[in-house]
């Protein structure tokens, strides 16, 4: 079976804004062009609602807004890759930690919510069919491990994270029922968590197509542990599998940017080498392992951020972002280590794989 090798670029206009450029083979290309001619056949977007602040300030981040992604995602359709919408119904990052609603839907709650999440999801699927973007993926939400919209979404309150899930779900699935929905939760080798979330929907039917996991070597354990998961969810509940997050570093080198998470202490973690050989060695051992899940269930992988190249002026946030989030994390460029390219926008070793 062939592989989703899907990469999130959704970094790219802001880092293209302050000069980055990417080579393959010395030669420099259009990103995506480089995609195309090494195998790569899928990339996600994220999209936040509304991603400044009242003083029409950006958050950073790539600065998610729907003209960005509109953007990207008309290059992305220019090069014949499948695109793969990231709805994070926020205005900035969402994770377990956060699902902060977005601004203007502040004082709506119940069936005023829901109609909130159903109309956007709508009009944004309507704006990218405008510009010819054919979306082949919708995730309903981004890690929603502990639900999204909070309080209203929040897993406590379950069947309100459902009744909003549906919403989203049935506005992509009256726009184009062929689209695929994923569910996406974080830390893909907890296999009770992802028991427990699953069967807790169960009883409510939703028309969801595949289960997303984050995985990361150096936070979620080895590889065995998430082809375990992998088998037993796909198994459990009948849905195809996709790795929705994994990186991992090609050096430790912080390029004296601040905030670099891949580190030495986290590279002791693992059994790879901290090289672009090494790297390439993960991917790898990551793709054998997505073909070993039973039954063809492994549909595939989303390399988050490959394109982070170590400009310090694109930061994971604005201060106007942190105080939004009210998030006290150091601002800077965090995951250039992470890329799948060098310090100077050349393709590492790891393009060699995709096409085989």
């Amino acid at each position: 079976m062939s592989l989703m090798k899907g990469m999130d670029v959704s970094m790219l206009r802001e880092l293209e804004e302050c000069g980055a450029k990417y080579y393959f083979n010395e030669e420099e290309m259009d990103i995506f062009q480089i995609f195309s001619k090494t195998g790569v056949n899928a990339v996600r977007l994220r999209l936040w609602h509304t991603p400044f602040s009242k003083e029409e300030l950006p958050y950073g981040g790539g600065t998610n807004d729907l003209l960005t992604t509109i953007l990207l995602a008309q290059r992305i359709m220019r090069y014949g890759l499948d695109f793969i919408l990231d709805i994070h119904y926020s205005d900035f990052w969402t994770d377990p930690k956060k699902q902060i609603k977005p601004k203007a839907w502040e004082n709506l709650h119940g069936v005023e919510l829901e109609n909130a999440v159903y109309n956007y999801t709508k009009k944004v699927l309507n704006e990218l069919k405008a510009f010819d973007i054919k979306t082949k993926y919708v995730q309903v939400g981004n890690e929603i491990t502990k639900g999204f919209l909070w309080p209203d979404g929040h897993i406590e309150n379950h069947e309100g994270m459902v009744k909003l899930l549906r919403a989203g779900i049935q506005a992509v699935k009256e726009f184009d029922p062929d689209i695929k929905i994923i569910l996406h939760l974080d830390y893909g080798t907890d296999n009770a968590l992802y028991l427990e979330w699953f069967h807790m929907i169960e009883p409510y039917h939703l028309e969801f197509d595949i289960i997303g996991m984050s995985y990361y070597p150096y936070w979620n354990g080895d590889l065995q542990s998430l082809l375990f998961n992998m088998n037993d969810i796909s198994k459990t509940f009948g849905k195809d599998i996709i790795v929705a997050e994994t990186a991992f570093g090609y050096t430790s080198d912080s390029f004296g940017c601040k905030g670099m998470i891949f580190s030495d202490e986290l590279a002791e973690t693992v059994p790879y080498e901290i090289s672009k050989e090494g790297q390439k060695h993960f991917m790898k051992d990551l793709m054998n392992t997505l073909h070993n899940v039973e039954e063809n269930h492994g549909l595939g992988f989303i390399y988050w951020e490959p394109s982070w190249l170590p400009i310090k002026e694109c930061t994971w946030a604005t201060k106007e972002g942190c105080v939004y989030t009210k998030d006290e994390g150091e601002i800077g460029n965090s995951w250039a280590n992470q890329a799948l390219f060098d310090e100077k926008g050349k393709a590492n070793p790891v393009f060699e794989l995709f096409n085989e």
